[in-house]
């Protein structure tokens, strides 16, 4: 493997919870190392430490030990105004439970983060429509999100994530609130994407079939990955 084919590096990460006397220590020496362009999948059983690895890569939580370096940059050496600029200009996150604001519709909820970063309005409308077309929901831009179905308004969420053109994707259970046909179409869409334009997915899910669709899967037991097969060869 390649240094420069390296886009996500962790090495020796370790984060622990505290409240009051007692000491929860949720991520336990995680070394990894992920691929430009692999959708991997993060595995295991509930409260393993799925959820708070993501948000410790992606640098939405910090952890207390170790070092993790996106591109390069090791998260450590940003303030958390440094943090929240990185994600918005290479980074977009899909949820289970869709965060779409009910009182605005498709379009208006993929375009409000592009506002927030100062976009002009109106190019931000042009990108918001074009992220909609990609993700085949361009003819419910106008429709509340009460209006659409689970795997529409999932839809919206991803193209909400994709408006920055993200150099990683962060997708947290993002089939878990969809039926099973349903949530074999998001899967066809995310790999579809992945294959089409070579963003790095990271995919947290419980799910067997979710996995399967994965280029690696990294499999989590308490606190700790107990199976990766790319780890043996990564140069951490």
């Amino acid at each position: 493997m390649k240094e420069n084919s390296l886009i996500i590096q962790a090495r020796n990460i370790k984060k622990i919870y505290r409240t009051g006397p007692l000491r929860i220590e949720a991520l336990s020496g995680i070394n990894l190392a992920i691929l430009s362009g692999e959708m991997i999948a993060i595995m295991g059983q509930s409260g393993c430490g799925k959820t708070t690895l993501l948000n410790c890569l992606s640098g939405l939580d910090i952890i207390d030990e170790g070092d993790i370096l996106i591109r390069g940059h090791n998260l450590r050496d940003l303030s958390e105004t440094e943090r929240t600029a990185y994600r918005a200009k290479y980074m977009g996150f899909i949820f289970q439970d869709f965060n779409l604001l009910p009182v605005l519709t498709a379009v208006e909820n993929v375009e409000l983060p592009m506002l927030i970063s100062k976009v002009a309005r109106r190019k931000a409308r042009v990108r918001a429509l074009e992220m909609l077309d990609l993700v085949g929901l361009s003819a419910r831009a106008q429709h509340l999100p009460a209006e659409l179905s689970g795997g529409q308004r999932q839809r919206v969420t991803i193209a909400r994530a994709l408006t920055n053109d993200p150099t990683i994707v962060w997708a947290d259970e993002p089939t878990g609130n969809l039926d099973s046909e349903t949530a074999l179409e998001i899967m066809d869409l995310l790999c579809r994407l992945n294959q089409e334009h070579g963003q790095t997915f990271v995919i947290v899910t419980h799910a067997t079939e979710v996995g399967k669709r994965a280029n690696r899967i990294i499999t989590m037991r308490d606190g700790r990955i107990v199976d990766d097969p790319l780890f043996p060869k990564a140069p951490l």
